[in-house]
């Protein structure tokens, strides 16, 4: 850790030093928005779960508009307005009383979601490169657990569906956490800049539009990995895993919360281990060896439904958890890495855009398809797509090292790959 820090510049100290307590606030809202807004605002489930879908859907629409607008007048002003739809955002859903104004808050908290992934991750690029890149993601994704994981046990403890003063509170918190961020981009973080600033529209757009980059193979295969990676991934986190742990392996609520504890805890404490574990190695290895450990914590998962209502089931549930986390430790420093490696000065927001999509668009496709499958008693079929997709992920790394620069793969630190600049891919 002295060793990462020292290689640091200033910039990137300020940006990294405040990640936990910028997320403290998201944190304390993310587990509970949907009790409150159908149990304290008494809003009907389907609308509470169809404005929480609302976030998801905003954020993948803006993402790719928001891309492009980085690379024309640069990530710094982006964010700033995305930042400024946060605090509006957040604010008046601490006080919404009616639908519509919830869904005006929603849709201003999705733009934000839409612009911060690539704005920040373009942001992280421009100030730091090579393998002290791709340990700043591996630090950054755990410090981002540890504020959303602590905010979620203050917030457990403190918010309370009797009294909705409790919850107005931790939505104004979310809202003034953003704050923080913002301070940085006007004080300190004020002269950084990505390189597309000061360029017309036409630099930037003939620099490489979506459609041309998608078709590099480098980028389409990790595209579709990453797509995929979120699918059986992340994209089942908030669905698939709760409904598989209560209805299946019958677990208790309270064992569901702690599995969540016990990811938390796994990333912050093996983060940096593994960052030391990686550096140097070929990224499409790392990932083939997430892989295999995603399958192996869903059969633990399928095992834990077999022996329902029972402490092997608890036990299974929290070590699914736990390996889970470990495979994460792996896919964060990785795969924003490479498409930041990639990409050029002038088309950095829309490859970390693309990276946003992918992530999205896994994380809503996820919760649908695992409530078809529980949803219709297809359990076992649910743990089967699983481990299917976690071992097809490993496939893809596999297409993926054939295609990718050597320097994108974290063979050979090298400066960014330009484009048109010749490689394998």
């Amino acid at each position: 850790m002295r060793t990462f820090w020292s290689a640091l510049p200033t910039e990137g100290r300020w940006l990294l030093s405040t990640v936990a307590i910028q997320t403290l606030g998201r944190g304390m809202t993310l587990p509970f928005t949907i009790i409150y807004l159908h149990e304290v605002r008494g809003f009907e489930l389907g609308i509470a779960g169809a404005l929480m879908s609302l976030i998801a859907i905003t954020g993948l629409i803006v993402t790719g508009p928001g891309g492009t607008l980085i690379d024309r007048y640069g990530a710094h002003r982006v964010l700033i307005v995305g930042l400024l739809a946060m605090i509006v955002g957040c604010s008046l859903l601490a006080f919404a009383t009616h639908p519509a104004v919830a869904a005006v808050a929603v849709v201003l908290i999705g733009v934000n979601f839409g612009v911060s992934w690539p704005g920040f991750n373009a942001l992280i690029a421009s100030v730091v490169d090579g393998e002290v890149r791709q340990q700043y993601f591996g630090v950054n994704f755990a410090l981002v657990n540890l504020g959303i994981g602590v905010g979620g046990v203050i917030g457990g403890f403190f918010v309370n569906v009797d009294d909705p003063a409790t919850f107005t509170t931790v939505f104004l918190i979310d809202a003034g956490s953003s704050l923080i961020p913002l301070a940085l981009l006007l004080g300190p973080l004020r002269h950084v800049r990505t390189h597309s600033e000061g360029s017309d529209d036409t630099d930037a757009t003939s620099a490489g539009g979506y459609r041309q980059i998608l078709r590099r193979p480098a980028v389409l295969w990790l595209t579709l990995l990453t797509f995929l990676a979120m699918f059986i991934g992340y994209g089942q986190m908030e669905a698939g895993f709760p409904a598989f742990a209560r209805q299946v392996a019958e677990v208790s609520t309270r064992v569901v919360g702690l599995a969540f504890a016990v990811n938390t805890l796994v990333i912050v404490l093996l983060q940096f281990a593994v960052l030391k574990l990686i550096t140097g190695r070929r990224r499409t290895r790392v990932m083939q060896v997430m892989a295999v450990i995603w399958a192996l914590s869903w059969l633990v998962l399928g095992a834990a439904g077999l022996l329902p209502d029972s402490l092997i089931a608890a036990i299974g549930v929290l070590a699914f958890m736990g390996i889970f986390a470990f495979g994460e430790t792996m896919l964060q420093p990785t795969v924003p890495a490479i498409y930041n490696d990639l990409a050029s000065d002038r088309t950095r927001g829309r490859y970390n855009a693309i990276n946003s999509a992918a992530f999205q668009g896994g994380a809503i496709t996820g919760p649908l398809v695992a409530g078809l499958l529980l949803g219709a008693g297809l359990d076992a079929w649910f743990i089967g797509v699983m481990i299917v997709g976690s071992l097809a992920v490993g496939l893809l790394a596999l297409a993926l090292e054939r295609v990718v620069p050597p320097a994108a793969n974290g063979v050979a630190v090298v400066s960014p790959i330009v484009e048109g600049t010749p490689s394998n891919g």
